[in-house]
């Protein structure tokens, strides 16, 4: 055993540290500045009781800093009395994985070095989050916490070397599975390196039927492509696909995770996953697979494509909703009570709800509101239009559980292998055929002055107040030119059925008589400046007149939309970042 001593350094508050749903993002400069990193992980540990003696998990999507913060969140966890940490291999552990070992293990909960689906680098984002013993977000009363922590905080809590050197972890090397003890007056502290897969994978395998998905794989005219947009998700697909289900390497592209995710941004969108995109167009290439699927950089969010056809994560949850307890053991076994998304997502999975006699929810955009209402046993399905998709087996959204879901909807309808292969886009239209499609999009204004987004904002709240003064008798209201009138006009708010508390000014909305939608919110995932998302949805029950493009079928709302913002005249951007 090695032994340490716990000192006190003395710190001063930093502006800026205030956590959001996702957790602190910065650049990786403020990140890696002095004390920046320390600040914050000594905040957390001020907040969070019965902490003398605890395990705690760590590790993220290995992005450039991340070896250091190790480092400096071990001396930190050691100083404050943590009993162990237990680390993922190499330092790796998605999101989603890292939920399960938290839940699994009943381990106090578990810290997440990641930015998601932002750029990594020098250069670019760093991120790190909290997860508490429920394996899900830490909820605003922990994050509130911390952030006051943040503004007060005086010293920290650092653990050396008996000799005087600075890292007295130094030995206990994070590449290898193993564990390591470290002694001090009085106590111990513990480093344990795991495999990163192990649980994660075991407990997938519970989930689903691999036998029949493998021979799905083996079909000769169904062919397969995984996006691992070098990120963290690489060596669970290697694992999951390849070694369990037979898919040739061939099957995975980029999925060796990258500190710098090959300079690319690992966010699963039309956008940055414009290779795979291509790949899966028959047009572009003649041997396009028949399904195709991207995750981000730590491997909560997902993206799925048939051949030539996107499918959108509406649609997508909503399927998997529809098919769940047909096509999927984990919910034969376990049934499906309810389902949730988030208030920007399209509405196609309520129609599910409807159909099926199941509960549905509304919720703020952040995975931790679904927390709630897993953990009360309300519901067991929810998706984000953001590309988020989860079930109730973890309290995380989580990519390839979303991938999978797919993987066996498709082995459940391509069960007769006699038979013409059965593909995605045929099952997403049957699907529209029953329940009616809910045509969407969304733009995406990244790295906005923060100053006109907040204008912008509050001239449309100004536009709802003058509107709700003037309904009409019928309780309705007009918006700009357009024909069909709002009935309903808000800034979201949000109670939770569980606990009760409220969430205020979730993202502001115009619905109309016609059940179409355009929202505005910004959004706090960027590191930088804001983001400005416009939302636009339309349903359409007839059958016959889904098969348009969306932009086509949206345009008279997209218009609107613009024209009634002003986004334009506020920010100065012509055309979005992002269309989704």
């Amino acid at each position: 055993m090695v032994g340490y001593v716990v000192k006190s350094v003395a710190t001063a508050p930093i502006d800026g540290q205030k956590t959001g749903t996702s957790g602190l993002r910065k650049k990786t400069a403020v990140f890696s500045s002095p004390n920046y990193l320390a600040n914050w992980v000594q905040s957390l540990f001020y907040s969070l009781d019965g902490l003398a003696g605890a395990t705690i998990a760590l590790g993220g999507d290995g992005r450039y800093f991340s070896k250091e913060a190790i480092q400096i969140i071990a001396r930190l966890a050691a100083g404050n009395g943590v009993a162990k940490l237990v680390v993922g291999q190499k330092g790796i552990m998605c999101t989603p994985a890292m939920s399960c070992v938290i839940r699994e293990s009943k381990l106090y909960g578990g810290i997440i070095l990641t930015a998601s689906h932002n750029p990594g680098g020098p250069d670019e984002d760093f991120g790190i989050k909290y997860n508490t013993g429920n394996g899900g977000p830490a909820p605003e009363s922990v994050t509130d916490a911390i952030f006051a922590h943040t503004k007060s905080i005086s010293e920290l809590k650092f653990a050396f070397a008996e000799d005087g050197s600075e890292d007295p972890f130094a030995s206990a090397d994070i590449s290898k599975l193993g564990s390591t003890t470290f002694t001090t007056a009085g106590g111990s502290f513990e480093i344990e390196v795991i495999s990163p897969t192990e649980q994660y994978v075991a407990m997938l395998k519970g989930m689903f039927d691999f036998t029949s998905m493998k021979a799905l794989l083996a079909r000769e005219d169904f062919k397969m492509l995984f996006d691992g947009m070098s990120g963290v998700t690489g060596p669970y697909a290697r694992r999951l696909f390849v070694e369990e289900l037979g898919a040739p390497e061939s099957s995975l592209m980029r999925c060796e995770p990258l500190p710098d995710f090959g300079k690319g941004h690992p966010d699963p969108n039309l956008t940055y996953a414009a290779e795979l995109v291509k790949h899966m167009d028959p047009k572009q290439n003649s041997d396009a697979p028949d399904f195709g699927a991207a995750s981000d950089g730590d491997g909560d969010r997902n993206m799925i494509l048939g051949k030539g056809f996107f499918v959108t994560p509406n649609d997508s949850v909503a399927v998997i909703a529809a098919e769940a307890t047909s096509a999927i053991p984990y919910f034969q076994k376990h049934g499906l009570k309810g389902v949730a998304r988030s208030m920007p997502t399209a509405g196609a999975i309520d129609k599910v709800a409807a159909k099926l006699g199941l509960e549905c929810f509304v919720t703020p955009t952040g995975w931790k509101f679904f927390g709630n209402l897993m953990d009360a046993g309300r519901v067991q399905i929810c998706g984000e239009e953001s590309f988020g998709t989860g079930a109730d087996h973890v309290r995380e959204k989580d990519g390839l559980f979303a991938v999978l879901s797919w993987l066996q909807i498709l082995a459940y309808k391509n069960a007769d292998s006699s038979k013409p292969l059965v593909s995605v886009e045929a099952i997403v239209k049957e699907f529209w055929s029953t329940y009616g499609r809910n045509f969407f999009s969304r733009y995406d204004y990244e790295g906005v002055e923060s100053d006109a987004a907040n204008k912008m904002m509050a001239h449309l709240e100004k536009i709802q107040e003058d509107m709700n003064a003037s309904k009409d008798p019928s309780g309705l209201m007009t918006l700009g030119g357009f024909a069909t009138k709002v009935k309903l006009a808000e800034n979201f708010t949000y109670k939770d059925p569980v606990d009760g508390s409220v969430a205020s000014k979730q993202g502001i909305l115009f619905v109309f008589e016609e059940d179409s939608r355009i929202i505005f919110r910004l959004s706090g995932t960027g590191s930088a400046g804001a983001t400005i998302r416009m939302y636009i949805e339309k349903y359409e029950p007839d059958a016959t007149q889904t098969d348009k493009d969306a932009q086509v079928a949206l345009k008279p709302l997209i218009d609107l939309a613009l024209e009634v913002s002003q986004l334009k005249e506020f920010t100065g951007r012509n055309e979005p970042t992002v269309i989704t």
